[in-house]
């Protein structure tokens, strides 16, 4: 028992050492500028901005928030970001106009190949992509499950949602959403997944383990055009960008009752959630702005100026 507890209290102790000392730094790719804007997240101040190569797109952090992936959509390709230095270490071909991605918790990254209609799965250590799965046409959004036995990719054109068995690195089914699904997001035990459709100005929630949506409401926002997911912590809550409509719908997440708005700016397009909960940021791509919003109140407190069309978000917190 004293050596459980000893390797318990071990284990504890790597995973905090894991994630010790976050930079805080937000990080927002500017689709227009070719560059990459950094943040200090807890003020608002830009630090510096990475010039990352051509169109950059979708963003994402390694398991343990040492590499930042940028997708370079122009160059087919994902930079790769040291975080701490800030300094570019590499770049990674995950196959043709690849257009955003998903980190599996092991650190692979399941990439949307956009015009091939399919997922490109890469190892970023080796550089070698391991598996391409044939999914339906234009894919886009991308999201892992906590355990990482599933992800799911949203094809735009084929307005589906298809969950890929991680292990057997096939399709296993395949769900007809609304049309034009633009964001994915999961809870945190992987039981439900949301996703939000852009033409159909819907959200909706998928039970995963009966493979079916169980829920779905109509977005009542004029010149809504749903994009980004993102859940609270505490799962009571889920926040949706709305484009062209530039407000944030927050929605009962087990309801989808539309509980508020929020005026941000102009185009809001992709989102981020700080890990408490507490901060909201959006990037504007109209209004060339990151809003940092309180969700406490609801209502954005700052208006960051970056660069040009902002597209997505993440956050090393």
């Amino acid at each position: 028992m004293k050596f459980k507890q000893l390797l318990l209290s071990m284990l504890i102790l790597v995973s905090v050492s894991a994630w010790a000392d976050p930079t805080y730094r937000l990080f927002v790719t500017n689709e227009k500028d070719d560059t990459v804007s950094v943040i200090d997240s807890r003020t608002g101040k830009i630090e510096t901005t990475i010039e990352i190569g051509d169109r950059p797109r979708g963003i994402g952090l390694s398991p343990d928030h040492k590499i930042l992936y940028v997708v370079i959509s122009e160059e087919n390709a994902i930079a790769m970001v040291d975080v701490a230095t800030l300094k570019i270490i590499g770049k990674l071909k995950p196959g043709e106009d690849p257009e955003t991605f998903a980190v599996h918790p092991n650190g692979n990254l399941y990439v949307s190949n956009e015009d091939d209609a399919k997922v490109s799965v890469i190892n970023p250590e080796s550089g070698k992509i391991l598996y391409e799965i044939k999914v339906g046409i234009e894919p886009e959004p991308v999201a892992a499950s906590p355990n990482g036995d599933i992800v799911l990719v949203a094809s735009e054109s084929t307005n589906m949602v298809h969950i890929i068995d991680t292990k057997k690195h096939e399709v296993v089914a395949n769900i007809l959403v609304g049309a034009r699904p633009r964001g994915l997001a999961f809870n945190h035990d992987g039981s439900l997944a949301y996703v939000s459709s852009e033409i159909a100005n819907e959200v909706a929630i998928i039970n995963i383990e009966k493979r079916k949506v169980i829920k779905t409401a109509a977005i009542d926002i004029e010149k809504s055009k749903p994009m980004a997911l993102v859940l609270s912590p505490d799962e009571k809550t889920l926040y949706l960008t709305t484009g062209r409509a530039s407000k944030v719908a927050v929605f009962n997440a087990k309801t989808l009752e539309l509980v508020a708005t929020i005026d941000v700016g102009k185009r809001v397009w992709g989102a981020v959630l700080s890990r408490d909960g507490s901060t909201l940021f959006t990037a504007n791509g109209l209004s060339h702005t990151v809003s940092m919003v309180d969700t406490a109140s609801n209502k954005s407190k700052m208006e960051i100026e970056v660069g040009q069309f902002p597209w997505g978000l993440a956050l090393d917190d």
